[in-house]
């Protein structure tokens, strides 16, 4: 086992004259998007504290110089007047964001904002399309505006609706609102398709000057509001497939389910290590596993292994080609969507107790503070000796009797360890509750319960901030005058000041305060905010509200740490059944270990973006079919009273969510009947005009459900004076 090396950072001696052109371009070459230090060093390859606090400096010599203009604290983009000589041309790409108006904004990363596109500009592009935008001139005191002109890949063709006849032709009407626009089916492709059913219709034909597109019916789903087919419709909406491609089945049918002794022989062998794997009481898929050993006393070595799916997965394959299109596997109520096939998620990668299984280890040596003392990355082979859900182990740790408890503890108290150094560095602690349901044999949601973590969780929890870690350290740090190879980073950029000024005044109006003169001052104020908040009624609109003031994690080979962590380098190591970029991370490794060169890191950036957008896709469906269930949950509770916390206000209404089941309906402003109530929205809040009554966020209502709509997903309140 080697030791772990000191880092040795060679003193940049660059020209301060060649860096501020270098500062520069970086701006040049994004003219629309406000740059921190951070940015502007990781994309220039800075990773030394000297170079970073002259980039710093230089940041405020373009400044002066007004080459450079400070939007916000920390946050700079190029001077209007340097425009013209940075941007030859006035087409930008992006993706579609489409409005159910039929507008839409154009997201591009060569852009600071959004481009506003107009409903008679938008030709056929529809929401999610990747597309060319024309900019038109820029007004003072407007947004950027365009024309979409060309649609250059269509994030989808094939959509889930509702089937409407009109004489013998027929049309979809999709279920998702970002699709303004009905999809014209011909008799001869309706496929004995009925009114009023269910339906996925692909399109297939649309000229520019047609008002709706042509589609044909791929597949009948059925009945609306069965169970089963609106777990489907949701799928489809986010352009999940329902099925496995015929190739892939055939690959996988040929993997062979035993590890012969020969192949075993080529790796380093734990079986003979006490190993164990913690998840969930229904999960199937056990991606990851640890292990124990005593070294000497008060030092231990702690394995954490991963299913080693790249060893049956090849790159190119169809299973793999299917992997990477999916990206991820998605968790509905009621149901996993594999992104692989059970074959392998369940059965040959899972780590299954006494079971032999290849991995991919991350395995350290650690002293009871959970210092790492040493490391070692390579394929093992393991057999676990037991698998416990995180109930039993909890138990353990509240002081119950089980299996091997000694062992658990000294996991215990090393990820405590672990947790409490990450804390006190700056990492923010956020707490998430999880609503879970109990369905009958139908799937019908008979209660509704939360989850919440506990010290079993964060046992895993800490051991896979570990290993992530660690993997990211080994191959992005810079050591002497090696450049970094390419790798699959998990970035979490700094949250926007603008976001961050208003969640500090809205806290302020509840009582609450949020320090922000520092990175380390924002995170201590953080944790000390949800432990204030810790068991209070506006606990949980406090921390959604405080998660969407945050930036989005995503995945780029572009490095720029992780803020919520508070780690300079981080990855996604831990979780190659059903996640992608874990899956690239492995074979990257494998290969960096092997002592193979660099791969292109034009290659795999288009990677990580799209395995980024799957993500959130997946997010979104599984937010959506919670949102199914608690409605369908409500239905015949209409006319039942309830207390619920304001959790959002709109120009439209008020919304609340229920203090005992989470489910979140609204109260229609043209229901205050006792004044007229307008939205003011930097005080998050909605004031009657004459009187002054208010209603704000966080605030504790009495309502009663007056109706339930299980197809637009939505519930109706009333307030109970």
């Amino acid at each position: 086992m080697n030791k772990k090396k000191k880092n040795s950072y060679k003193k940049d001696t660059t020209p301060k004259s060649s860096f501020v052109a270098a500062v520069l371009e970086v701006f040049v070459n994004n003219p629309y998007r406000a740059l921190n230090f951070r940015q502007i060093s990781s994309q220039l390859g800075l990773s030394d504290k000297a170079s970073k606090e002259l980039v710093k400096v230089i940041l405020e010599d373009l400044r002066k110089n007004k080459s450079i203009v400070e939007l916000n604290r920390g946050k700079y983009q190029l001077a209007p007047e340097k425009f013209k000589e940075a941007i030859p041309k006035n087409y930008v790409t992006g993706v579609v964001d489409m409005k159910q108006s039929g507008k839409a904004y154009i997201i591009t990363p060569e852009l600071d904002e959004d481009v506003f596109i107009a409903y008679n500009n938008t030709g056929t592009a529809l929401h999610g399309d990747k597309v060319k935008v024309h900019l038109f001139p820029k007004r003072k005191g407007y947004k950027i505006e365009g024309q979409i002109v060309e649609i250059l890949s269509r994030a989808r063709i094939n959509f889930v609706g509702t089937i409407s006849l009109s004489g013998k032709i027929g049309f979809l009407i999709p279920d998702d609102a970002t699709i303004p626009i009905d999809i014209m089916i011909p008799p001869e492709n309706m496929k004995k398709a009925k009114n009023g059913q269910k339906a996925v219709v692909k399109i297939i034909e649309w000229t520019k000057h047609a008002k709706n597109p042509i589609g044909e019916v791929v597949e009948i789903l059925g009945t609306p509001g069965d169970h089963d087919v609106e777990m489907k419709s949701i799928l489809v909406n986010h352009n999940f497939p329902l099925s496995f491609p015929r190739a892939a089945e055939k690959e996988a049918a040929k993997i062979k389910e035993t590890i012969s002794e020969d192949e075993i022989r080529n790796y380093r062998d734990f079986r003979g290590v006490f190993t164990i794997t913690i998840d969930p009481e229904d999960a199937k898929d056990f991606d990851d596993a640890i292990s124990l050993k005593k070294v000497r006393e008060n030092v231990w070595e702690v394995g954490i292994h991963i299913a080693n799916v790249s060893h049956y997965v090849k790159e190119g394959s169809a299973i793999d080609k299917e992997g990477y299109e999916r990206g991820t596997s998605v968790y509905l109520v009621d149901r996993v969507i594999p992104m692989l096939l059970e074959k392998l998620s369940n059965l040959v990668c899972s780590l299954r107790p006494n079971e032999d299984k290849l991995c991919f280890s991350a395995v350290f040596i650690m002293n009871e503070k959970a210092e790492v003392l040493e490391e070692w990355f390579g394929e093992t082979v393991i057999r676990s000796n037991r698998r416990y859900n995180y109930e039993e182990v909890q138990a353990i740790i509240e002081g119950g009797d089980g299996d091997n408890k000694d062992e658990l503890l000294i996991l215990n108290d090393l990820a405590q360890n672990l947790r409490s150094a990450r804390f006190k560095s700056g990492a923010i602690n956020f707490n998430t509750v999880e609503v879970k349901f109990k369905l009958d044999e139908n799937g019908k949601p008979l209660n509704t319960y939360i989850v919440e973590s506990k010290e079993a969780n964060w046992l895993i929890e800490e051991f896979m901030l570990l290993a992530n870690r660690k993997v990211a350290e080994l191959i992005g740090m810079k050591r002497g005058n090696r450049k970094p190879k390419t790798f699959v980073y998990r970035i979490h950029d700094e949250p926007n000041q603008e976001k961050l000024t208003r969640f500090t005044e809205f806290i302020g109006k509840m009582g609450y305060n949020l320090k922000t003169t520092s990175r380390k001052v924002v995170a201590n104020s953080f944790n000390k905010l949800f432990e204030q908040i810790s068991g209070k009624a506006e606990s949980s609109i406090i921390e959604n509200i405080a998660i969407r003031t945050m930036a989005k994690a995503e995945y780029s080979t572009k490095n720029i740490g992780h803020y919520g962590l508070d780690f300079k380098y981080y990855t996604h190591f831990t979780a190659p059944i059903r996640r992608y970029p874990d899956l690239m991370v492995h074979r990257l490794l494998k290969d960096y270990l092997a002592g193979k060169p660099s791969v292109s890191e034009e290659d795999f950036e288009p990677l990580c973006q799209h395995s980024s957008e799957m993500e959130r896709k997946a997010e979104l469906a599984e937010r959506e079919s919670v949102k199914y269930k608690q409605v369908e949950y409500m239905m015949d509770k209409i006319g039942q009273e309830f207390y619920g916390l304001i959790s959002g206000v709109s120009k439209w209404g008020i919304y609340v969510e229920i203090e005992e089941n989470k489910c979140e309906g609204m109260i229609s402003l043209k229901y205050l009947s006792d004044d007229f109530y307008y939205l003011d929205e930097d005080n998050y809040r909605v004031v009657g005009q004459r009187y002054g009554q208010e209603y704000k966020l966080g605030d504790r209502l009495k309502i009663r459900v007056r109706k339930v709509d299980m197809q637009k997903k939505q519930m109706d309140f009333v307030l109970v004076e």
